[in-house]
């Protein structure tokens, strides 16, 4: 079988592996991933004429079943592993819902999650995902984190007495590492932002009752050609090269192996669960997965992401609640937030793009992914990767190796990113 074996055998005391840190990563991270993106799946669902139950529904299965496969994954092979939605597959889907059927989508989903299940046990996808050099991806990555970083900046123009607080914040317990070690700096941000949004009163309370449960619906798909044409590869594109290509690239860079195939085969798993009730294909999430693991000891980063599943099976239980409730918050308290847990991710996927080897076919990549210019319906990030490749490939022809293959070159540039 491709599939990477299974870090075995299970820890004898898993608890041992979990503490404050890790589940003040893993509440940062699930701040992030039911704000912004959750946004979105809003936005889209509301244009596309889906009545409520039906986002709801989407909501539900886009965190309940992920987190399922995201604590199935990390146990096993004891690293964070955390699976949601993909985001540039759902505003992909957002123009097809204007002239498709609800239904005719899913069908698109389930097929969609077909072919990366098949893909990933073929072992095709560690295959092709090795012909890129690491470099250029980590430049990909550094393209589509960049606005994390802007939006911080922004977010003191557009908030400052909320902005300004949760950095000081920040700063000061990161420069003091045994207060760090009893409050991390990104919980003492959290904290100070959530006391500037209460002195405030920014806290915009929607209209209505607030608190109530999630109601799935499971949809009967239909097959259509035009669904399958227009869909099916340009989501499989984006979530097995770009989207998994950012969290394997951010998982490598921290030191970890990520499983290719294994990841590629339970995106298929969780796109056909979770396109039974309505959501978009699953993914391995970038920015979860850069949070989880860059602080911590390694061997324990996994804990997190079991903490963050958790977090989101309750959410994904009591969707309609908290997406009311953080929807709430001022857009600053969240950029400067998601700001801030970015800082050394945007560090270390720079110096992983610049370093050494295929410097101007990252820079190239850097600059496509940046722009953000979909083509034939497929994302920046990925023409950023076929760009990066091909200048590399024509300027920097000697970074291949001697046999000028890019499979052994993604091996060489692999290597010291992970150290």
């Amino acid at each position: 079988m491709p599939l990477e074996k299974p870090a075995l055998p299970l820890p004898r005391r898993p608890w041992s592996d979990f503490g404050p840190l890790y589940f003040s990563n893993a509440i940062v991270a699930f701040l992030f991933s039911s704000t912004g993106p959750l946004a979105i799946v809003l936005s889209v669902g509301s244009r596309g004429g889906l009545p409520e139950a039906d986002i709801a529904s989407w909501i539900f299965a886009a965190f309940l079943i992920n987190a399922l496969i995201t604590i199935v994954f990390s146990v096993l092979y004891r690293q964070p592993l955390v699976f949601l939605w993909s985001i540039p597959g759902t505003v992909l889907v957002g123009p097809a819902l204007t002239h498709m059927t609800f239904p005719e989508v899913i069908g698109a989903f389930l097929a969609t999650g077909l072919l990366m299940l098949v893909l990933g046990l073929t072992g095709f996808v560690r295959r092709a995902m090795e012909m890129v050099p690491m470099p250029i991806v980590m430049a990909m990555v550094a393209g589509v984190f960049l606005r994390f970083g802007v939006d911080l900046i922004f977010a003191f123009r557009d908030g400052f007495l909320i902005a300004a607080p949760m950095t000081a914040a920040f700063v000061l317990l990161s420069i003091v590492p045994v207060v760090a070690r009893l409050l991390p700096p990104l919980i003492g941000a959290l904290i100070a932002g959530a006391a500037a949004v209460w002195w405030l009163g920014n806290f915009n309370a929607p209209a209505g009752a607030i608190f109530s449960f999630a109601e799935p619906k499971l949809f009967v798909p239909q097959f259509s050609w035009a669904a399958m044409v227009e869909l099916v590869v340009p989501l499989a594109i984006t979530v097995l090269v770009v989207q998994n290509g950012q969290g394997i690239g951010v998982l490598t860079a921290n030191g970890h192996r990520p499983p290719t195939n294994a990841i590629a085969f339970g995106c298929g798993v969780g796109s056909i669960l979770t396109g039974l009730f309505g959501a978009v294909s699953t993914c391995l999430t970038g920015p979860v997965n850069a949070i989880l693991s860059g602080s911590g000891d390694k061997p324990r980063q996994y804990s997190s992401a079991i903490f963050f599943g958790l977090v989101s099976i309750a959410f994904g239980l009591m969707a309609p609640f908290f997406t009311r409730l953080l929807l709430a918050t001022p857009p600053a308290f969240i950029a400067t937030l998601a700001g801030l847990a970015m800082l050394p991710i945007l560090q270390t996927a720079f110096q992983a793009s610049f370093r050494e080897k295929f410097s101007f076919g990252a820079l190239v990549c850097f600059l496509v992914t940046v722009a953000d210019v979909p083509i034939f319906l497929i994302g920046a990030p990925f023409w950023g990767l076929v760009f990066g490749v091909a200048a590399s490939w024509l300027r920097e022809r000697a970074d291949f190796g001697p046999s000028g293959t890019l499979r052994q070159t993604a091996a060489d540039s692999q290597e010291p990113t992970a150290r």
